[in-house]
């Protein structure tokens, strides 16, 4: 099972900051727990890694599926499971399109048809100018985006904008086989300020109004209601879901 997530948990100040925002700094570590008894789990923080050594021109959707191909051969997974939330999610289809290694695919926090590809570039967009020339008056929101010009640098923010400017035109009509599961906080969309341009990311709207073209191409979809996009990734909202989808999925 690769699981694209933080072994350790967060600790100290921000983890109190994690907590207010609604978020578990220990929710790697609670996805390991509940899954290492049935799977092998392969944990890696990808997402620390890249904001930690930034990719500004080359954090493509082929090289994001690359470096998590390279994490299977490093641990000699020839096959796997993967499960991933938000842009991690949307790397586990980019990587399913590209390899048939992927025995089940799980997404969570990302709507497999429908996604907002073209809002999340104008998000990461203003996120990027906010980088390099930050505004005077700074509010924090709790939001990830909204508040990216209060912790991310000029190359962090920039690698988004190069991932999601070559995902304009992809087909997400891609021919993905193995067994797949979607799972969305029925709540989860936010309307950012005029800041980034007034624009709405509604991930649920999406998987409402693609669910039955998603189950009938064999999806499985749930929608977790009332569920904003933090609480619908907390452990113990995934995991039932998740260890029910892979026992399915892995004994056909």
């Amino acid at each position: 099972m690769l699981l694209p997530v933080n072994p350790v948990p967060v600790e100290g100040a921000r983890a109190e900051e994690l907590r207010q925002w609604g978020a578990d700094p220990a929710l790697g570590r609670q996805l390991i727990d509940g899954l290492k008894g049935a799977f092998r789990v392969v944990a890696f923080d990808y997402e620390g890694h890249v904001l930690a050594v930034p990719k500004p021109d080359t954090l493509t959707a082929a090289n994001v599926a690359a470096d998590m191909l390279a994490v299977a051969d490093a641990t000699g997974s020839e096959q796997f499971a993967f499960y991933g939330y938000s842009w991690t999610a949307l790397s586990g289809l980019q990587l399913a399109a590209r390899t048939d290694r992927v025995t089940a695919l799980a997404m969570g926090g990302w709507p497999p048809l429908g996604a907002p590809y073209a809002g999340m570039l104008k998000i990461t967009t203003a996120a990027h100018a906010m980088a390099v020339d930050p505004p005077e008056t700074k509010a924090q929101t709790g939001d990830a985006w909204a508040d990216a010009e209060f912790t991310l640098s000029e190359a962090a923010t920039r690698q988004f904008v190069t991932l999601y400017e070559g995902l304009q035109d992809f087909d997400e009509r891609v021919h993905v086989t193995c067994p797949r599961l979607c799972i969305m906080g029925g709540e989860d969309s936010i309307t950012y300020d005029e800041r980034w341009g007034g624009t709405t990311i509604d991930l649920a709207r999406a998987v409402r109004d693609h669910r039955a073209e998603l189950e009938s191409t064999g999806w499985e979809v749930h929608i977790l209601d009332g569920l904003d996009h933090m609480g619908a990734m907390q452990a113990e909202r995934v995991l039932p879901i998740l260890k029910k989808f892979l026992g399915r999925a892995l004994s056909q």
